[in-house]
């Protein structure tokens, strides 16, 4: 199979390099840059002197490039030459409304588009150690597994065209929001006079964690069950008021703390103090105008494909 790559970065080119050694895979790739893909032409790669050459010549062809508006012009080049029943696979990070837009277009000419961003940073990129969040049509998936299994240990297919996008941008987002709460934490914990590495090995201990970052969701918000409470939602309030207090005894700005008490407060004055603490979260899909509603078995699946602990 002769297969494409276009976008021979920090993360690509060792993508691109993995790729290679699949079997049975032909690699052609592309960058900018020439001097980019020397490694790879040095082991044998092939050259393509633009995407539409490149287009012409492979069955698949992966994008790793900084952001939709690159995406949209390569995209443009390619399927002005992929053969109809070719495939482009986008694993760049992209804006779902460019994914959806690239997929009709490939539609019209009989063309398949998936997204598949990727996470797992540059160590990831380079062991193999990645997951693809992909999006759309389940048999072209199927056809294109085992390319992306030779580059990533994780590919699920998360939903229709864009969904692979949706799941990437939400996954990043959490990940960013984290950092500012974590650093409102470590930073009113050593102005209290704790020492950072100690703080650090204490509350790696606690229910939050020794558990992965995502797998509390699990028990009262996705399901939707928040009574009988696992912790009632007015002590939690209590617990982040305090910690809120000692913020401002030692000076320190706690911005996403405070906003984090005011949706407990908001949650607490709809009379849910006897609730579960995450009642709270509530509020957000009230906004949203969306329901979630996920079964027990349904997640309990989803948790037992990896065998983590949860203790």
């Amino acid at each position: 199979m002769r297969v494409g790559f276009i976008g021979l970065g920090t993360m690509g080119a060792s993508m691109a390099a993995n790729l290679a050694r699949a079997p049975g895979v032909e690699l052609v790739v592309h960058d900018v840059r020439r001097e980019a893909a020397e490694a790879l032409l040095s082991g044998g790669a092939e050259w393509a002197s633009s995407p539409a050459e490149m287009g012409a010549s492979c069955e698949v062809v992966f994008t790793s490039l900084p952001g939709p508006a690159e995406v949209r012009a390569v995209a443009a080049q390619l399927m002005d030459t992929m053969r109809r029943d070719a495939v482009l696979v986008d694993i760049s990070t992209n804006a779902v409304s460019t994914v959806r837009e690239i997929h009709a277009a490939g539609a019209a000419r009989g063309i398949h588009v998936l997204d598949a961003p990727i996470s797992g940073g540059p160590r990831g990129a380079a062991s193999g150690k990645l997951a693809f969040f992909v999006g759309g049509d389940a048999e072209v998936f199927g056809r294109c597994r085992p390319l992306l299994d030779a580059m990533g240990d994780r590919a699920v297919l998360v939903g229709d065209i864009g969904a692979g996008s949706i799941a990437k941008l939400a996954h990043n987002l959490s990940g960013y929001a984290l950092n500012v709460i974590m650093a409102e934490v470590f930073a009113m914990g050593a102005k209290a006079g704790l020492e950072p590495l100690a703080l650090f090995a204490a509350i790696r201990q606690g229910v939050h964690g020794r558990r992965r970052t995502y797998d509390g969701v699990t028990e009262q918000f996705l399901p939707n069950t928040y009574d009988p409470p696992a912790f009632q939602l007015r002590l939690a309030h209590k617990d982040v008021s305090l910690a809120c207090a000692l913020g401002r005894e030692v000076g320190v700005p706690m911005r996403m703390a405070a906003l984090t008490l005011e949706e407990m407060t908001e949650a607490l004055n709809r009379g849910w103090g006897q609730r579960d603490s995450r009642s709270a979260m509530l509020l957000e899909l009230e906004r949203a105008g969306v329901e979630i509603a996920v079964g027990r078995g349904e997640l309990q699946a989803v948790l037992d494909t990896d065998g983590a602990d949860r203790s």
